[in-house]
C-alpha cells in the first residue's frame, strides 16, 4: 500500500514523457507467494530528447531481483532502484534499447487488488488507474501505448486457463507438470489495460459474425458450477456488439473476446482489450437469485465495457485529467444501448435520478469538480458521479445543439482521425465543430468548469398582444477554488402546452436562438418572446432533460398538475409530478419540525391513483412515478440544516396519505397485476414487477400489511418479488413476526450464495430508525460477511452509510462513530475501497448543527488515523476543508 506523499498533479504540468515503449513482454511464472515477472522493453527515445535524459519508471512496492540493459547485466551504478521508481540516470545513446526487467509478487497477500491478485484461487489483475507499476517497472501513464506480447506459465492442476489481452498465439506443456500459454494483442494500448486471468473457470462459449463476415469467439468464464448463471451476459453482450455496429457503425477487431468474472473485484467491471474482467455481481444471473435491476445492471455494464473496445482502448485519453473521454463518453453510449433494448423514457427517468441523487450532491458539496479536473492527488478518486454521468450529459448535449445526424457525423470523425491515439478533451471537441461549423468553445466550459448552473425562468402572457414571453437567467453557483463562473451555453428543451394538451402553435419568436424546440441559452439574462399566442399555455421546461441544471419557476400549482396529466414529453411529465411531491415533502419536513401533522392536498393523493392506474402508461413508468423522491432527494432540495429524522416523518406521512386516499385502487391493481406466467427479463415484464411491488409497499402501510407482505414473500417464484416483499416487511414492519420469519427464511435458503446475502446484508442495512447501527455492527460478524470483500463491505457498510438516512445520521452520532472505525479497518486492506466509502460523509455541512459537529468529529477521527493512504487522506481533507 502506498501511503501519501502529498504530491498533487496539475493539468497544466502535462509533458509528453522523454521515452516510448513501442513494444512490451512479459512472461509469468505464477506463484501465490512467488509470482516471477520478466519484462523485455524496447525502449524508444523521442526525437529531439538529449541522450542524457534519464529513464525514469513507475514502480508500486515491487522487488527486483534483475535488470539487463542491451543484452548486459547492469551494473550497480547504472541504475536506482526502489520499491516505487527505477532511474537509469545514462541510457544507451541509441534512440532505441532494450530493457529486461526481473521482478517478484506475492498475489496471495495482494489484499488492495490492484496489480496481480490472487482472488478464490485464481490469479487475476486490475491495473487502471495505476496498477501495473505494481507488477513491472514502466512508464505507467495512458500516453504511452505498446504493442503487448504475453507469455503465462503455471502449474496445470491449479491453473487450467491461462488468458491475456489479443488473440491466443500457441500454448503447450512444460516440465513439472506446469504449461503455459502465449498471447498477443496487435492493437497498441496503454499499461492500464494489461490483464492476466489464470485459474480453474467454467466456459459458457458462443460466437458472433460482424458485418464484415469475421467470426469472433465468445467466452465467459465463471466459478465451475455456475456456468448456467451467465446465459444473459452472453445474450447482452452479443446485443451490444449487433447494436454498436448498427449505431456507431463500430465493428470488433480481435479473433476472441473474453469476459471472467471474480468475486474479489474493486470495481464493477474493467474494459481490458478482448479480456474484459468483471465483479461476478454483473455477470451471474437467474430468476432465483437476481432481481430484474440485476438483469438491467448486467445488460448496461456488459454494454458499457465492450463499449469502451473504441472509446478507451482504440482511442484512449492522453493522461488521467481526459479520463471522462472515455467514460463519460461510453456511460453515454451504453445509455443510449439501453433506451433502445428497453424504454427510452423509463431509462431517462432512471438517468436522471441517478444524476440527481449521486452527482449534484457532488457539485454541491467539497468534493466539487469539473468533468475534467484540472488537478488531483490520487486519480481513483476521480472515478466519479461527475465524470462519468455528468460527462454523459455533456455528450448527450453535443447531440442536442447538433442534431443526431451531425453528432453522428462528428463520432465517424473523431474515429477516424484518432485510432490509435491517447487524445484530449480538445480534440473532441474539434471533431464535432468540423463536422458542424458550429463554434462549441463556450459549450466546452461544460468540461473545464464545476458545479451545477441554476435557471430561473418566470413567464407573462399579453392576451391583447397574443404574445407569450420567457425570461430566463443563469447562473452557477460558486465551488471550491472556484468562485468566480463564466456564463454557460445550455440547450433547454421546451414546450407550449394549450389547455387541450396540445402543442401551442406560435407565429413567430423573438429573442433567444430557438431551434427545434430548444432554447440556446448563452447569456446570463435571456427574454424570448412568443408571438400568435391568443390564451396563456403551460410551459415544459427542460424536456428530456436536455441540460442537467435545476429550475427556479415561477409556476402556479395548477400548471404543475396540468404538465403531471397531459405533458407529451414523457420525462417532463414525470418531471411535474415529481416537483409536486417534492413540495409536499418539503412542506411535510418544515411541518414536522414545527410540531405540526403534515397535511397533504387531496388532489395531489388523487393524482397519484390517476397516474397508478393511467394505462396509456407503460407499468415501468408508472413504478417510477409513484417511487417517491428519496429522504437524500428531500434534503439535497432543502439545503441545510438538515434534520433527517423530520424528512423521514414527511415522507411516511405523505406515503400512508397516497395509501389511504388510493386503497381500493391500488388493491384492486395489485391484484390485476398478479401474473402467472413464466418469469422473462424482458422491460415489459419487469416493469409489470416493479409496479405490483411499488403498491406492495404502499398497501402495506394500511391494516393487514404485514400479513399481505409475508405472503407476496413466501409465494414469491423470483428473486424480483422476493427481495421486494422482504424490504417492505423489514422496513415497515420491523421487528414483526412476519420480518423476523422471512429474514430467517432468507438467509437459510441463501446462506451459501455470497451474491444474494449481500441483498439480505442491503435490506437490513437500510432499515430506517436509530437501531440499526448496532443491527449493522453485529452483522459485520456473520459468516457470510469479510471486510476483505469489496462487495461485502459495499453492501453492508457502504448502504447503510449511503442509503440509510435516520440510521447513518443518528442524532447521537452512534452511526458516524461505527462508520469511521469501519472505513478505519478497511482501509488496512483496501485503500480504494476506504475512500469511496469516506465519500458517504461530503454533504456533512448540510446538516443541523448537532449532527454537523459529531460527523465531523468523526471525519477528524480518520484524518488523524495515522499512515493515511494517498486515496483516503485526499478524500477525508477535501471533505474537511
Amino acid at each position: 500500500m502506498r501511503t501519501d506523499t502529498g504530491q498533487v498533479f496539475k493539468l497544466e504540468d502535462y509533458r509528453a514523457n522523454d521515452y516510448l515503449i513501442p513494444e512490451t513482454n512479459l512472461t509469468f511464472r505464477l506463484s501465490p507467494e512467488a509470482t516471477i515477472v520478466t519484462a523485455t522493453l524496447t525502449i524508444e527515445r523521442r526525437e529531439g530528447v538529449a541522450t542524457s535524459a534519464p529513464l525514469v519508471l513507475d514502480g508500486d512496492g515491487l522487488t527486483l531481483h534483475r535488470i539487463e540493459i542491451d543484452g548486459r547485466k547492469a551494473a550497480p551504478e547504472d541504475f536506482l532502484a526502489t520499491p516505487d521508481q527505477l532511474t537509469i540516470a545514462r541510457p544507451p545513446a541509441a534512440d532505441r534499447f532494450q530493457l529486461i526487467l526481473e521482478t517478484e509478487l506475492a498475489p496471495a497477500r495482494n489484499e488492495a487488488l490492484m496489480g496481480l491478485y490472487r482472488s478464490s484461487n485464481v490469479y487475476c489483475t486490475q491495473c487502471e488507474a495505476e496498477g501495473f507499476r505494481r507488477i513491472t517497472y514502466f512508464l505507467d501513464r495512458p500516453d504511452i501505448l505498446s504493442v503487448y506480447t504475453v507469455r503465462v506459465e503455471a502449474p496445470r492442476d491449479e491453473a487450467p486457463l491461462l488468458l491475456s489481452n489479443g488473440n491466443p498465439v500457441e500454448a503447450g506443456d512444460l516440465a513439472d507438470g506446469w504449461h503455459y500459454a502465449r498471447w498477443h494483442d496487435p492493437f497498441p494500448k496503454p499499461s492500464y489495460l494489461f490483464a492476466l486471468v489464470a485459474g480453474n473457470l467454467g466456459l459458457v462459449g458462443d460466437s458472433f459474425v460482424t458485418m464484415s463476415g469475421r467470426k469472433v469467439e465468445l467466452g465467459i468464464y465463471v466459478e465451475p458450477g455456475k456456468e448456467a448463471l451467465a446465459g444473459y451476459a452472453m445474450d447482452a453482450l452479443k446485443r451490444s456488439m449487433q447494436w454498436d455496429e448498427e449505431a456507431f457503425g463500430r465493428e470488433y477487431d480481435l479473433d476472441v473476446f473474453n469476459i471472467v468474472a471474480v468475486s474479489d473485484f474493486n470495481m464493477g467491471a474493467m474494459e481490458n482489450k478482448g479480456l474484459n474482467i468483471f465483479n461476478d455481481k454483473y455477470v451471474l444471473a437467474d430468476q432465483e437469485t437476481a432481481t430484474d435491476a440485476d438483469f438491467a445492471n448486467i445488460e448496461a455494464i456488459i454494454a458499457h465495457e465492450y463499449f469502451h473496445n473504441w472509446t478507451g482502448n482504440r482511442i484512449t485519453c492522453r493522461d488521467w485529467f481526459q479520463l471522462c473521454l472515455k467514460e463519460g463518453l461510453t456511460v453515454f453510449r451504453d445509455h443510449e444501448f439501453s433506451a433502445d433494448q428497453r424504454s427510452r423514457a423509463v431509462k431517462r427517468i432512471a438517468e436522471v435520478r441517478t444524476l440527481r441523487s449521486h452527482q449534484f450532491p457532488e457539485d454541491q458539496g467539497p468534493l466539487a469538480h469539473p468533468v475534467r479536473p484540472r488537478r488531483y492527488r490520487e486519480i481513483n478518486n476521480f472515478y466519479t458521479a461527475t465524470v462519468y454521468e455528468k460527462g454523459s450529459e455533456v455528450v448527450r448535449m453535443i447531440r442536442t445543439i447538433l442534431g443526431a445526424k451531425t453528432f453522428r457525423a462528428g463520432m465517424d470523425l473523431y474515429f477516424e482521425r484518432h485510432d490509435g491515439e491517447a487524445a484530449t478533451i480538445e480534440d473532441f471537441i474539434k471533431v464535432f465543430e468540423d463536422a458542424s461549423g458550429h463554434d462549441l468553445s463556450q459549450f466546452a466550459l461544460w468540461y473545464h468548469q464545476a458545479g451545477t448552473p441554476n435557471l430561473t425562468v418566470s413567464s407573462t402572457h399579453n392576451p391583447a398582444l397574443q404574445e407569450f414571453t420567457l425570461e430566463i437567467e443563469q447562473s452557477v453557483p460558486p465551488t471550491p477554488s472556484e468562485s468566480r463562473k463564466r456564463l454557460m451555453h445550455i440547450p433547454l428543451a421546451f414546450g407550449l402546452m394549450g389547455a387541450d394538451g396540445k402543442a401551442v402553435e406560435y407565429t413567430s419568436v423573438d429573442g433567444a436562438s430557438v431551434e427545434d424546440g430548444v432554447i440556446h441559452i448563452r447569456k446570463r439574462r435571456h427574454m424570448v418572446r412568443f408571438s400568435g399566442v391568443a390564451e396563456r399555455p403551460a410551459v415544459s421546461l427542460n424536456r428530456g432533460f436536455s441540460a442537467p441544471v435545476t429550475l427556479s419557476v415561477e409556476q402556479k400549482a395548477d400548471d404543475q398538475f396540468f404538465l403531471a396529466a397531459n405533458d407529451s414529453d414523457a420525462f417532463a411529465r414525470w418531471q411535474a409530478f415529481n416537483t409536486l411531491v417534492t413540495d409536499a415533502m418539503i412542506g411535510a419536513f418544515r411541518q414536522v419540525l414545527g410540531g405540526q401533522q403534515p397535511a397533504f392536498a387531496a388532489r395531489l393523493t388523487g393524482l397519484a391513483g390517476r397516474i397508478a392506474g393511467d394505462e396509456t402508461l407503460e407499468p415501468a413508468y408508472r413504478a417510477l412515478a409513484l417511487a417517491l423522491p428519496s429522504e437524500a432527494d428531500i434534503a439535497r432540495d432543502i439545503g441545510r440544516n438538515i434534520d433527517p429524522d423530520a424528512i423521514f416523518a414527511g415522507r411516511e406521512a405523505l406515503t400512508i396519505a397516497m395509501a389511504k386516499a388510493n386503497q381500493q385502487a391500488f388493491s384492486d391493481l395489485y391484484i390485476g397485476l398478479a401474473s402467472n406466467a413464466a418469469f422473462s427479463p424482458d422491460a415489459a415484464s419487469a416493469g409489470r414487477r416493479a409496479l405490483r411491488n411499488i403498491l406492495l409497499d404502499f398497501l402495506s402501510l394500511l391494516p393487514g400489511g404485514a400479513e399481505l407482505a409475508a405472503d407476496h414473500f413466501h409465494s414469491a417464484t423470483n428473486m424480483t418479488d422476493r427481495a421486494a416483499a422482504l424490504t417492505v416487511l423489514a422496513h415497515r414492519h420491523h421487528g414483526s413476526p412476519e420480518a423476523i420469519d422471512a429474514l430467517a427464511a432468507f438467509e437459510t435458503r441463501y446462506r451459501n450464495d455470497a451474491l444474494v446475502m449481500d441483498k439480505w446484508f442491503q435490506i437490513q442495512a437500510s432499515v430506517p430508525g436509530p437501531r440499526t447501527v448496532e443491527t449493522v455492527r453485529a452483522l459485520t460478524g456473520h459468516p457470510a460477511f469479510s471486510m476483505a470483500n469489496p462487495n461485502r463491505v459495499r453492501s453492508l457498510i457502504g448502504t447503510f452509510s449511503s442509503a440509510n438516512q435516520t440510521g447513518f445520521h443518528r442524532a447521537d452520532g452512534a452511526g458516524y462513530l461505527f462508520f469511521s472505525q469501519a472505513v478505519a479497518e478497511v482501509e488496512q486492506r483496501n485503500p480504494q475501497v476506504a475512500a469511496r466509502l469516506a465519500t458517504a460523509l461530503r454533504s456533512w455541512r448540510s446538516l443541523e448543527p448537532l449532527r454537523q459537529a459529531k460527523a465531523r468529529e468523526a471525519l477528524l477521527s480518520i484524518a488523524n488515523g495515522g499512515n493515511l493512504s494517498a486515496d483516503l487522506r485526499d478524500i477525508v481533507e477535501r471533505t474537511l476543508a
